[in-house]
């Protein structure tokens, strides 16, 4: 188990450029089983999660080559489809929870699909109900051996179809409308999510020879094609490390450009930092977060405390809670941070308390900060990692505190951040890889 050291309570001074889009990527990748030709994609992260992604279609023996840092191409002309029944497979799938998205571009074109229950964050409850719902709306024959936590998918013809799904699913749509690319007929979605990197999906399946409409709304309408080609496409920067930035900078009290953060697909990212008093400046397509000593937390016109929650897109993503809630620990100002879409991310907080923040856990959804301006500096601590983005909200609260932390577990942070330490050294940070 790997472990950084960061000796913190330094403030940080440069450019720093956000990786390609994780959750994008997961998508993306998953796509390519969908054609035999050549698909080349740009700006692929080069971070745990993904790799694992990229060699389980090795393993499926998809060609891919990698044509320089983050642009790959991919291949699928002569996939094994005898690979889903390999002890391999099992245990590469059930330690990725993207790997799930492979069931849909699959089931399109092989007809039919295997996985064991994907692995992931132990964040909460992350049922599949919608993926496999909606693939049965399209004509295909669903099984799940409860005993093995196998599940079984299987269709000679997709055929288009109305559903709407049960919620808002973003890898649920992916996996739907990368079915219903290559279905008979319509398929028309009401309540698809609708998040940018579900946006990049549809841009490129379109450019590949799909028909999709609707991209963007939550009504999103599919007409089947009989083949896919290839394509170029470019993959969005990530907007969870965007937050993660604008995050360190205020809580180090540090000055830093966030280069080419494509601001127009950020949604209320921005402005919710803002409402926690961190300035922010658009230059160009860069943001400039300047060195701030103290940040008051914005209240509602009537005066009461700041909610913060998270919703489904166009609303405030679930994976940057975490980042605010270290945030708000040295605001000036009180808010409730309310976690609606996962019931153990907020678990964490027993770290900042350790190390100092003043933090009432309402609940497992909700949490009350209670800023006090600095007055009381969180204190290093030696501590572990649970998932992706409490480990990073974590680091962020190592690297304001004066003294030596110790963050064990950092494969977690591994999954979803591209080097991190190196790319918080070259701005001033004091951490080592253990």
């Amino acid at each position: 188990m790997g472990s950084f050291e960061i000796i913190g309570g330094k403030k940080l001074k440069g450019e720093i450029i956000p990786q390609g889009a994780k959750n994008e990527a997961l998508q993306i990748i998953c796509a390519t089983l969908l054609t035999p030709e050549e698909v080349i994609i740009e700006n692929i992260p080069d971070i745990r999660d993904v790799n694992k992604l990229i060699e389980l279609l090795k393993d499926f023996g998809v060609k891919v080559k990698k044509i320089r840092e983050g642009e790959f191409s991919f291949q699928a002309d002569d996939v094994d489809l005898d690979f889903i029944h390999t002890e391999t497979y099992l245990k590469k799938v059930s330690q990725l929870r993207g790997s799930v998205m492979i069931v849909g571009p699959l089931l399109a074109r092989f007809g039919k699909a295997f996985i064991p229950k994907p692995g992931g964050d132990k964040i909460g409850r992350r049922r599949l109900d919608t993926h496999f719902i909606g693939l049965e709306k399209l004509g295909a024959r669903f099984h799940y051996d409860a005993e093995t936590t196998f599940y079984q998918i299987e269709a000679e013809q997709l055929s288009g179809c109305y559903m709407l799904l049960d919620e808002a699913s973003v890898t649920g749509t992916a996996n739907i409308i990368m079915a219903a690319s290559l279905a008979k007929g319509k398929t028309t979605i009401y309540n698809a999510a609708c998040e940018p990197y579900l946006q990049q999906l549809c841009k490129m399946l379109n450019c590949m020879g799909a028909k999709i409409s609707g991209v963007g709304s939550n009504l999103v309408t599919i007409e089947g094609v009989d083949q896919l080609g290839g394509c170029n496409h470019r993959m969005l920067p990530d907007m969870i490390e965007i937050g993660s930035f604008i995050g360190l900078a205020a809580m180090t009290q540090s000055e830093i450009t966030i280069k080419d953060v494509r601001y127009d697909q950020l949604g209320l990212i921005p402005e919710v930092f803002r409402k926690l008093g961190i300035n922010l400046e658009l230059r160009g397509d860069d943001l400039f977060i300047p060195h701030q000593n103290s940040y008051r937390v914005d209240t509602y016109i009537d005066g009461s405390i700041l909610t913060i929650s998270d919703a489904p897109w166009p609303g405030f993503s679930p994976d940057l809670l975490s980042i605010v809630l270290v945030v708000a620990t040295q605001a000036k100002g009180s808010v409730l941070l309310h976690q609606k879409m996962f019931e153990s991310r907020l678990f964490f907080v027993d770290k900042l308390i350790d190390m100092g923040a003043q933090i009432i856990l309402c609940d497992p959804h909700r949490a009350t900060v209670i800023g006090l301006d600095r007055q009381y500096p969180l204190k290093a601590l030696e501590m572990t990692s649970p998932d992706i983005r409490a480990g990073v909200a974590l680091l962020i609260a190592a690297l304001s505190a004066n003294g030596k932390s110790v963050i064990h577990n950092i494969e977690q942070i591994d999954r979803g951040y591209q080097k991190i330490d190196t790319r918080l050294k070259n701005i001033g940070a004091e951490i080592r890889r253990l």
